[in-house]
């Protein structure tokens, strides 16, 4: 098996959806000539031609509303927000629209659509090229929202995200577009939407998280696994979320931190502790605590590893549960 990056693993999907099902075509602002602004659509345009991969102009509501049309009409289009913070603008086409298809139409016409997007910060880009407010999304009834982590994971989860016959919302962390490489399948898999992955299993406490943050976790836990046995949890579909996982490890541990880099209000650790408080209260032998950005605009490129999730915090986090 060939060692690919995520940006390499998201391209491979989509080569081979393209080749499989004429009817997959991917949209966006320079995906065709140019490849998309990380390159993961680099060469598709030599592969399946203009008509399946379109250079759109700039306008995110025209791209994800075209996208629409042509999910409503049979089509499987793969739209691209080049970033996560331009997709504001066709924010209105996705709640008001797509997600609400299937029940407008009282089943009549579904909306398979993919909206990619490279979320997160880290890599010192400017305003309104950092954000990480999946938790907007999260809360529109009939939007999946997934966020993958490693390279195979984002192969597996971007099939299953393009045959879902619902929208979809993909979240690419972008810092990790090319910061790890692994083995990832040249053959077709699917990794089924709505179902987390316990990456190390454990005993003392449990740590969620998923995207962007998964990778300062992992080496934080790397620091800490010598001193304490624990549960690591990638989310990877915060919707549908997959409480069962959770709840199942929390119950065995008694203990969990969650990190996310999105704000701490109202983010999708919220959600996870108030279902923790549902249906494990009675198993906690400590608060749950939450390592999170802050409720404040992601700040330009000095002041960025302020606000990320970092291993030190992290690590504070994890001390601070199990010393409770």
């Amino acid at each position: 098996m060939a060692k690919l990056s995520i940006v390499e693993a998201i391209n491979l999907a989509l080569r081979q959806e393209m080749k499989r099902d004429k009817s997959v075509l991917v949209l966006g602002e320079d995906v065709g000539v140019d490849g998309g602004v990380f390159r993961a659509t680099e060469g598709l345009l030599k592969l399946f031609g203009k008509e399946r991969v379109i250079d759109t102009p700039l306008s995110e509501s025209g791209i994800i509303g075209t996208s629409i049309g042509l999910a409503i009409a049979g089509m499987k289009p793969v739209a691209e927000i080049q970033f996560d913070g331009f997709i504001y603008p066709g924010f209105d086409q996705l709640i008001s629209h797509a997600a609400r298809m299937r029940t407008r139409s009282r089943g009549a016409y579904s909306c398979p659509l993919v909206v990619r997007a490279p979320y997160a910060g880290g890599i010192k880009a400017l305003e309104h090229h950092s954000e990480s407010m999946e938790a907007l999304y999260r809360h529109i009834p009939g939007l999946k929202v997934v966020i993958p982590s490693t390279p195979s994971d984002a192969k597996g989860l971007l099939i299953s995200a393009i045959r879902d016959p619902d929208p979809v919302l993909f979240l690419e962390p972008k810092r990790l577009y090319r910061a790890l490489r692994e083995e990832v399948p040249e053959k077709e898999y699917l990794i089924p939407l709505g179902r987390s992955k316990i990456v190390q299993e454990g005993s003392d406490v449990t740590v969620v998280s998923y995207g962007a943050s998964m990778h300062e976790t992992k080496k934080a836990l790397a620091e800490l696994n010598e001193k304490f046995s624990i549960e690591l949890i990638d989310v990877r579909t915060i919707s549908p979320l997959d409480d069962e996982t959770i709840i199942t490890s929390v119950k065995k541990t008694g203990r969990c931190v969650i990190v996310h880099e999105g704000p701490r209000s109202c983010g999708l650790a919220a959600e996870i502790i108030a279902r923790i408080n549902e249906k494990a209260l009675l198993s906690l032998k400590a608060p749950v605590v939450r390592v999170t950005g802050f409720d404040t605009v992601m700040p330009l490129a000095k002041l960025e590893w302020e606000y990320i999730p970092t291993v030190s915090r992290i690590k504070k986090a994890i001390f601070e549960v199990t010393a409770f």
